[in-house]
């Protein structure tokens, strides 16, 4: 019989959405690792929420499961890598707490400009401070929205409707898309200037670590106030505090910490901070509709092979997989190659065409088309799979085509991307070796082989002589080892690409240097 443990608290109504469907389910909340490990091996499903970790050394001790189950977005307490590599899909439940999540911001907003939390305390010790409390109108202020995808679209919808001005910074959001929801897109040094409140709605990424940082802070007017109910690390908490303690940050309200459970913190001392514990997906409403959707999603793979809101597989029937998923990886993988080298600097991802050439151009594109963008969206958004992708992609306006062609070129099979942006059009095409092994071999018009791994190094410049053995020994010096080095170029003397893996990442200061030397117009690392 099929088993599922559910190792969190989640709504009853989940657990009968199993038994319904035939799969007997146990609820064993609160176990230690070792206890978990103990008895995983019993069951073919796992269903969390964000108290237990799917560690390398739990799937380990699994040899049934094959799925897990998140009941919400973020999946920071599951090795992804470690599931995949194991064969085990790793499920969440994307938009059942976006509403919700929303909300908070706005309620710490309103909270942060009327000082309730502070008015309360003050009444209840037998106060009545009126005049102590002066507080801010919502109404006419400027909001500086950071991250403009579902949740931060939809707080820009309830700070429309108070009257606010809103200031949206989001590389992926497009102009349309900002005159649909009544928003002005700006740059974040301009956010930054402008905004009497900021919100953040971003991932935390190492590109947005630290995002609201002592240097970002100093730009901002005197008397901003900042809430944060999406990832902690995103504001550095020891220059949030200065601000705080100078009197240029007149408030800030966070949901999120770097170290949670945040139990201590220098925050803590100061009047004019609010701080929640990471309640942004605490209530009835969305709590209820993540536990139905995880055990729906559950309940589908293991009985009929199908796959929803995936983050390591390919939303396909159980018919399809088989022929698609090679397909999959190699889509999946030209769409991160391209969405690594996009950076905000080139402006917002306008077109994408997906063309399919030779074998590839009789397949279902539909998944195939869907991978491309999860690849394309994953290093800028968080949680994005072949799910939400194209529902992220149409809410920011991003144009999707595909093309086929029967032809036979170079190669009997071949996916190319075309990627369009506010300052260039770059396309990236792959092939599949031995019918399965994800292979690329073609960057901006220009021909190259390479295999796909870990850590890579991109590179573009003059092609004169000289420049690879400058390159091959700053990478050197640095104790940067090339596991395998690969070259194309336009025509002699004009464009020309070196793509390299190495056997680790290659440190920030070393790509500096590499920027620096002579013929060189890029530089990035890539991470597969």
């Amino acid at each position: 019989m099929v088993k599922v443990l559910i190792s969190d608290k989640l709504s009853p109504a989940a657990v009968a959405i199993f038994k319904e469907r035939g799969i007997e389910a146990d609820v064993k909340t609160g176990l230690t690792p070792a206890e978990l490990r103990a008895i995983i091996g019993e069951y073919d499903g796992l269903a969390i929420r964000s108290a237990t970790k799917v560690t390398r050394e739990v799937l380990e001790a699994a040899p049934r499961l094959k799925v897990v189950g998140r009941a919400g977005i973020g999946v920071d307490n599951v090795d992804v890598k470690a599931a995949t590599s194991r064969g085990v899909v790793v499920m969440n439940t994307p938009f059942g707490n976006a509403i919700t999540t929303a909300e908070h911001a706005i309620a710490m907003m309103f909270a942060l400009a009327r000082q309730l939390p502070e008015a309360t305390v003050s009444t209840k010790g037998g106060k009545w401070e009126k005049n102590r409390f002066m507080g801010v109108e919502l109404t006419a202020k400027t909001l500086g929205l950071i991250g403009c995808g579902n949740i931060g679209s939809i707080v820009a919808d309830r700070a429309v409707g108070l009257k606010m001005k809103v200031l949206a910074y989001d590389p992926y959001l497009t102009e349309a898309r900002a005159v649909q929801l009544g928003v002005e897109k700006a740059e974040l040094d301009t956010v930054l200037a402008k905004a009497d409140f900021i919100t953040l709605h971003t991932p935390l990424t190492d590109a947005t670590r630290n995002l609201i940082s002592r240097e970002a802070l100093a730009k901002t007017r005197k008397g901003v106030r900042i809430v944060n109910c999406a990832r902690g690390g995103l504001v550095d908490e020891a220059a949030l505090y200065d601000a705080l303690k100078s009197g240029h940050v007149a408030g800030a309200a966070l949901d999120v910490f770097e170290t949670e459970p945040a139990t201590s913190s220098p925050l803590f001392e100061l009047e004019n901070v609010i701080c929640t514990p990471h309640l942004g997906a605490a209530t009835t409403e969305a709590q209820e509709n993540v536990a139905l959707q995880v055990a729906e999603q559950i309940s589908d793979f293991l009985l009929t092979g199908s796959v929803t809101n995936a983050l390591n597989m390919p939303s396909v029937s159980a018919e399809e997989a088989p022929r698609l998923r090679p397909y999959m990886d190699l889509c999946r993988l030209l769409g991160g190659f391209a969405g690594q080298l996009t950076s905000a600097r080139e402006g917002s991802i306008r077109r994408v065409l997906v063309e399919y050439e030779g074998a590839a151009a009789a397949l279902n594109h539909r998944p195939l088309g869907a991978a491309v963008l999860a690849g394309l969206l994953g290093p800028v958004m968080e949680g994005v799979n072949m799910v939400s992708a194209p529902v992220l992609a149409r809410d920011h306006g991003i144009e999707v085509s595909e093309a086929t062609h029967d032809r036979v070129g170079d190669y009997q099979t071949l996916v190319r991307i075309t990627v369009t942006t506010d300052q260039l059009t770059r396309s990236v095409a792959g092939t599949l070796i031995g019918n399965n092994r994800p292979r690329l071999v073609e960057i901006k018009g220009i021909k190259v082989e390479a295999d796909f791994a870990p850590h890579m190094l991109y590179v573009t410049n003059k092609d004169k002589p000289g420049f690879i053995g400058r390159f091959g020994m700053t990478l050197a010096d640095a104790g940067v080892n090339i596991a395998t080095f690969h070259l194309g170029r336009a025509a002699q003397g004009e464009d020309a690409i070196c793509l390299v893996s190495t056997d680790g990442d290659t440190p920030d200061e070393v790509l500096a240097k590499v920027r620096a030397l002579p013929l060189v117009t890029q530089a990035t690392t890539l991470s597969f």
